[in-house]
């Protein structure tokens, strides 16, 4: 569906790619009644930097605290169903802290662990194509320092 200029606000969201012992932080979440994988990741929400947003969204969504620690990439996807747009900030990030019995966002089944090749054979399940796109530019190695993302907003 075309989108018309009032239609067209992109969606800014950010991620956190985390990965552990050669296996890689996913939530499976209901969307739209189908159980679909992704990042820890979710919009960013005002008065917040995006590596604030990154930090909250995994907490909220996997239960873990974890540290952004380089920019992977900023990654669009315009769905062929949606009238807009998503733009992705991901982050490569160090998980520090699980909170096993903190409570999930809503539509969050579960947190998985899963190696690259168990995520490449759940294709059909991937929310978006950025799923696997972050996760092949992590492994080879595509990284940016966090400082690419300049804060202009005065401190609180």
């Amino acid at each position: 569906m075309p989108a018309t200029n009032k239609d067209w606000v992109p969606h800014i969201v950010v991620a956190t790619i985390v990965e552990r012992e050669g296996r890689f932080l996913l939530i499976e979440e209901r969307i739209n009644g189908t159980l679909v994988l992704n990042q820890p990741a979710g919009h960013w929400e005002p008065g917040e930097t995006l590596i604030e947003a990154a930090r909250r969204e995994t907490l909220e969504e996997a239960g873990w605290d974890v540290e952004p620690t380089q920019l992977l990439g900023i990654y669009e996807w315009q769905p062929r169903d949606l009238a807009y747009p998503f733009v992705r900030f991901a982050f490569a990030a160090t998980a520090l802290r699980h909170h096993p019995d903190r409570p999930l966002d809503a539509g969050i089944e579960r947190t998985v662990w899963m190696t690259p090749d168990e995520i490449l054979q759940a294709e059909s399940r991937w929310r978006s194509p950025s799923v696997q796109t972050c996760i092949a530019d992590y492994q080879a190695g595509i990284r940016y320092p966090l400082e690419a993302i300049r804060h202009l907003t005065p401190p609180r």
